[in-house]
């Protein structure tokens, strides 16, 4: 069987499974935390967190160092015990299961490759290890070498593979057991920026081709907008806000989620007007009073104090004023920038004392920069780019 024939095979028995389960009601989550948590002595590692995650979906947790991301996977595999809460996949409550009878595998951020072992070897040792048969055991790691584009180096050992090759032997390792979920901690973490980005798009062509339910731990905000149906931000042990890559971006709930997700500018403003009707506000800006109108779900008391949040690449530079009503316009100058080819990164000091920082894309060839330090500059946005947050 050649891999566009296991592909093939593969799709021909996967279940259909909706685009976008977490928005049917009447769809059954495969895997249920309820109030899950972790106390280590004084330390609480995860504060009674709750997610649903729907079949087939490629989910990631998203967060920084010591924020309880890990612990939460290890309590899903099995290797710690949650202080409080249940999790239940598909339907039985893992609270007695051990690890090894998990429906579960999971890859490590290491990759944990043996390395006196060919790749097949790596490859088989799990179906070895469950006392297969050599035919089986041959077909099933022959079929995988060839899913993951590594069949012309099955005898070759792990030190003559580059980090991409050792991490889809890993991945191959994983996935040949059929789990019904695959946890992935940190799995494109040791890889150069290059690979890590060409590596994440075969990493979702391989779990759509499979179906398997992924469940992704990593602390790269790009990674998690890349791989992901949906993420949840993770702080402190509690989860802050969970939705699709674009929801979580776009419309962040609060501050934390919206400088930890992707870069923004944030302004301190004073509400002057609100209109129940179209759910908008206009507000002032501190120091400046350059005045601006957001859409707000939640309604604000006129001279309350809130924060506004723009998204740098939401933000057009120019030296001459532009014209519109529906624009959000300040003035200042270029104190710094940086030219990363495809686009460049300015970082302007608007007339309150405030860097703004603003991404161009950079549509034009040209050897010479469109614009150079402590140039004068217009800075606008459109009135639908405010974000309203609180803190």
């Amino acid at each position: 069987m050649n891999r566009e024939d296991s592909i093939k095979a593969q799709q021909q028995t996967k279940p259909y499974v909706a685009a976008t389960p977490w928005l049917d009601p009447k769809a059954k989550p495969f895997i249920q935390i309820k109030g899950l948590s972790k106390q280590f002595n004084d330390f609480l590692a995860v504060d009674n967190v709750t997610l649903d995650i729907y079949k087939g979906e490629l989910f990631t947790i998203l967060g920084g160092s010591g924020c309880g991301k890990s612990t939460l996977l290890r309590m899903l595999a099995g290797f710690e015990t949650p202080s409080e809460g249940q999790i239940i996949i598909d339907g039985v409550d893992m609270a007695s299961i051990p690890a090894y009878d998990r429906p579960i595998n999971m890859m490590f951020q290491s990759y944990a490759v043996f390395p006196h072992m060919t790749v097949e070897q790596n490859i088989g040792y799990g179906l070895k290890k469950d006392k297969l048969g050599k035919a089986e055991i041959a077909t099933r790691v022959k079929d995988m070498l060839e899913l993951v584009q590594l069949s012309e180096l099955a005898k070759r050992k792990p030190h003559h593979l580059s980090g991409g090759q050792r991490q889809r032997v890993a991945l191959a390792r994983a996935l040949i057991k059929q789990p019904k979920v695959l946890l992935l901690d940190e799995p494109l973490a040791a890889l150069d920026k290059k690979l890590r980005e060409q590596t994440q798009f075969e990493l979702m062509n391989l779990q759509y081709e499979l179906g398997i339910t992924f469940v992704v731990v990593t602390h790269d905000q790009e990674e998690a907008m890349t791989l992901s149906d949906r993420v949840a931000v993770m702080d402190a042990g509690k989860f802050v806000q969970t939705g699709t890559p674009t929801q979580v971006y776009e419309s962040p709930n609060n501050c934390f989620v919206a400088d930890f997700f992707g870069t923004i500018n944030l302004f301190n403003a004073t509400v002057i007007s609100t209109d129940t009707t179209t759910k908008t506000l206009r507000a002032e800006l501190e120091t400046t009073g350059t005045q601006l109108t957001a859409s707000s779900e939640a309604e604000f008391a006129i001279g309350t104090e809130v924060i506004i949040g723009v998204r740098p690449e939401k933000i057009i530079v120019s030296q001459q004023r532009p014209e519109g009503d529906h624009l959000t316009i300040t003035k200042g100058a270029v104190e710094d920038l940086a030219y990363y080819g495809n686009r460049s990164l300015y970082k302007v000091r608007s007339q309150s004392g405030r860097i703004i920082q603003v991404s161009a894309q950079n549509y034009q060839r040209s050897e010479a920069l469109a614009l150079e330090w402590d140039d004068k500059v217009y800075l606008s946005w459109d009135s639908s780019c405010n974000v309203v947050l609180s803190e």
